[in-house]
């Protein structure tokens, strides 16, 4: 019984993993439709009996703002260009970090972002965390650098309900996603660690505090110039 058991665990894990990389080869090049974070959002509203419209449209690498595009890098993942999804100094700062009795402070990459909001649901558990590495991983592998920032941008909340560039775009600055000023992308960018509890178009003054520390910081990693690292194919 146990040997069986074994065999059809080990089945079932084969099927999980290549049913996933096929998934996530197909999104190399098809726009997904959703994330699970925006479900969970939708089943979070009807639970508490306030429903909630999810805004999202999907728009093109060439159709976002190469100033939202550094800036959220420069306040989110500095090491993008350069890391196969983990941020290894990163993440052993963090635990220091945490250790020392600072604020709780996690060390998540982009990619590691995409895979959690993309594939996941929230919470902290192993198992979310092996899922999330694992997808992490296979992104890693399969896309380039640009796609991966490319499905962030379009995926990311910014707000009650508002999923990806354009609509965070529309919603706090009337504008495209096309058309974000170094200032509002700098703005959209600071607020990514909350955007449920801050405002991109109404910023505390800690949020334009950190929007200016983000424009500063993407002076450092050249500006524009700097999405020229991330061109190339996929690690395979």
């Amino acid at each position: 019984m146990l040997s069986s058991l074994i065999r059809r665990l080990a089945r079932a894990l084969l099927w999980f993993a290549a049913g996933s990389v096929v998934l996530v080869l197909l999104l190399r090049w098809v726009p997904p439709p959703g994330t699970a974070l925006m479900v969970e959002r939708k089943v979070q509203s009807w639970i508490d009996g306030e429903p909630i419209d999810l805004q999202r449209d999907w728009v093109s690498w060439d159709q976002i703002s190469d100033q939202l595009k550094v800036a959220v890098v420069a306040g989110e993942d500095q090491h993008f260009a350069s890391h196969w999804g983990f941020d290894i100094p990163a993440i052993q700062a963090a635990l220091v970090h945490n250790e020392n009795g600072g604020n709780l402070r996690g060390a998540s990459t982009l990619t590691q972002q995409v895979a959690k909001n993309l594939f996941l649901w929230s919470g902290r558990s192993w198992l979310r965390k092996g899922l999330e590495a694992w997808f992490t991983a296979l992104m890693e592998l399969l896309w380039p650098k640009e796609r991966i920032l490319e499905v962030y941008l379009n995926s990311a909340e910014w707000g009650p309900g508002i999923f990806g560039a354009q609509a965070a775009a529309r919603h706090h600055f009337g504008v495209d996603a096309s058309r974000l000023s170094r200032q509002q992308a700098s703005q959209l960018a600071a607020v990514l660690p909350s955007p449920l509890k801050w405002s991109a178009s109404h910023p505390s003054a800690y949020v334009a505090g950190r929007a200016s520390w983000i424009q500063r910081q993407m002076s450092q990693l050249g500006g524009p110039s700097y999405l020229m690292q991330l061109q190339g194919g996929a690690r395979l």
